[in-house]
């Protein structure tokens, strides 16, 4: 009988600067979670199916060190913009999705960057910390043909240039890429991008590290010896793996209020942080 395996929030010591939050945001029916089910390695459904949110986490053993990245995908609709707020605050990195054949969901992605800044700014007046937030925007849908086009390439990149200022929306924090989930086209890339732009190591990218299935002995046992340092060949040791958490729980919204008061506390500001929080 094949005893079934899940890694726990706490069984791989991964350090505090080794783990991410990746937002991703946008109007309904744009493909977000279509796109986070490419990341995830997950077959493309047609079916559409209307997201509250889901929470996501996923373990990699890149070059000896451990990394942890959360993926939250957001609603749609955001019937509560203080939760949207706090998305924004508690993430690290962000990929704003819309569909190319709706102009409706460009001009969301427009005020979505605008909040982002904004949002970001905020923090960094309370913190020491640095505003920047790597973006990529995603026109989607791009299948489906000139025809179907809302929205034009000049406008695209007038919003990737951006007249928010330095701290985000300049070439070095926001890209933009014409993606399809659902023919798998410039997702891999689109992801390889974001995380550079991050400095995080390309390897997170769907298609740079092998994917190990927690569900079997076999496999619990590789992901013990790939995460946990055991005697490797070198080639084994250069190897990038990762592994998805069948059962990850979103941390509560109490943990991510006490996350982002600790860092305002921590830039020197106690007082007055309903910029922060609210």
């Amino acid at each position: 009988m094949i005893k079934k395996m899940s890694p726990s929030d706490g069984e791989f010591n991964i350090p505090d600067k080794n783990c991410h939050r990746m937002v991703v945001l946008g109007s309904t029916k744009v493909g977000k979670s279509a796109l986070v089910s490419r990341f995830l390695g997950e077959r493309f459904d047609d079916q559409y199916t209307p997201t509250i949110e889901d929470f996501h986490r996923k373990f990699y053993s890149i070059r000896g060190e451990l990394y942890q990245l959360d993926i939250l995908d957001t609603s749609g609709n955001h019937p509560f913009p203080a939760m949207r707020r706090l998305s924004i605050l508690t993430g690290d990195v962000f990929v704003l999705v819309f569909s190319l054949d709706s102009r409706e969901s460009f001009l969301e992605v427009q005020r979505l960057k605008r909040q982002i800044h904004e949002t970001k700014s905020c923090l960094k007046n309370k913190t020491k910390e640095s505003a920047d937030a790597p973006v990529v925007i995603c026109g989607n849908k791009c299948d489906r043909g000139d025809f179907h086009r809302q929205v034009t390439e000049e406008e695209v990149e007038r919003l990737v240039a951006g007249d928010e200022g330095t701290d985000i929306g300049t070439g070095t924090c926001c890209a933009y890429f014409e993606i399809s989930a659902k023919r798998n086209a410039n997702v891999d890339l689109m992801f390889q991008t974001l995380f550079t732009l991050a400095k995080l190591p390309a390897e997170m990218s769907p298609d740079r590290h092998r994917n190990v299935s927690p569900q079997c002995c076999e496999e619990a046992a590789l992901r013990r010896k790939s995460f946990r340092g055991g005697k490797k060949a070198k080639d084994a040791a250069a190897a990038a793996y990762g592994i998805v958490a069948p059962f990850a729980r979103r941390p509560s919204v109490h943990s991510d209020l006490l996350y982002i008061k600790e860092k305002a506390v921590g830039g020197g500001q106690a007082k007055d942080r309903g910029c922060v929080i609210c």
